[in-house]
């Protein structure tokens, strides 16, 4: 069980419209966490898991690390298939780059998903098992 990741951004306003669409689209939210980040989950009530993002440099990033240098993967959980498809258009919508449009995956199983690059270059994915 995951209980948070997260990475930096080079934008955080940037990044806060593309995360706030993604989350729309899944049934999830985004909370202020500072001046200098926020959050993505799934509620104020359910905090955990949850992804941070931000602008500030943790203080655990090897020498020479900077936003978008080593590309995050993130797979989001979706309700059904029609999800997976309203999470890839909002997040086109909101600056996002398509990395692999809405579809079964090849090798997956009973797998859908789709793929998109956020503003900073990380694949952030939307999938639906069943």
């Amino acid at each position: 069980m995951i209980d948070h990741t997260g990475f930096v951004v080079t934008d955080l306003q940037k990044a806060r419209r593309f995360y706030d669409a993604v989350a729309a689209a899944l049934g999830l939210q985004t909370a202020d966490n500072g001046p200098e980040s926020f959050v993505f989950g799934k509620s104020a009530e359910e905090r955990i898991p949850y992804l941070w993002i931000g602008i500030s440099r943790p203080s655990y990033w090897a020498p020479g690390s900077r936003a978008g240098l080593n590309q995050t993967h993130v797979a989001f959980v979706a309700r059904d298939e029609a999800m997976v498809d309203a999470f890839h258009e909002a997040a086109l919508s909101a600056g996002g780059r398509d990395n692999g449009p809405p579809g079964p995956r090849q090798g997956a199983g009973n797998y859908y998903g789709a793929f998109v690059l956020d503003p900073d270059g990380n694949n952030i994915e939307a999938c639906f098992r069943w």
